[in-house]
């Protein structure tokens, strides 16, 4: 349990150190950057607790986008800032940058059932990021017009 913990809290703080890396790489501003930098552990805790609950992997890359998604809207209306600059930063935690490793240094061996295998872990779980940004975004939108069309 001790051990588990520890490796969560190293996990926590790659994601915040490694989001804060790519806000700087985007140019985000000191006061914007924490925020975004934020996102990134919205991101990571996120998906630990759900898969702490057992969820799959794939469900935890979507519940962790959508509220990764979620928190980078409420950021951008409090900011007044474009809201992709906190979703891309915020996601970063969670690209699967280890499947697509996996996949090229597969390919480049010559494994090809491994680099599939990565490589559609690496695709399948990208999607369902995607999804999660999508539907999150769709709703957020959808809801903002619809109270904009009753004022």
């Amino acid at each position: 349990m001790k051990e588990e913990m520890i490796k969560d809290i190293i996990q926590i703080t790659a994601a915040i150190i490694g989001s804060a890396g790519f806000g700087i790489v985007f140019n985000i501003h000191a006061g914007k950057l924490w925020a975004a930098t934020m996102g990134g552990l919205v991101s990571w805790v996120s998906y630990l607790l759900l898969a702490h609950l057992g969820l799959n992997e794939y469900l935890c890359g979507f519940f962790a986008a959508a509220l990764t998604t979620a928190y980078a809207e409420i950021m951008a209306r409090v900011t007044r800032s474009p809201a992709i600059m906190y979703v891309v930063v915020g996601t970063v935690p969670l690209i699967p940058g280890a499947g697509l490793y996996r996949s090229m240094f597969a390919l480049l061996r010559q494994d090809m059932i491994t680099a599939r295998h990565q490589g559609t872990y690496a695709l399948l779980f990208a999607a369902s990021m995607a999804a999660g940004i999508v539907l999150t975004t769709l709703v957020e939108r959808t809801a903002f017009s619809i109270k904009s069309l009753h004022s």
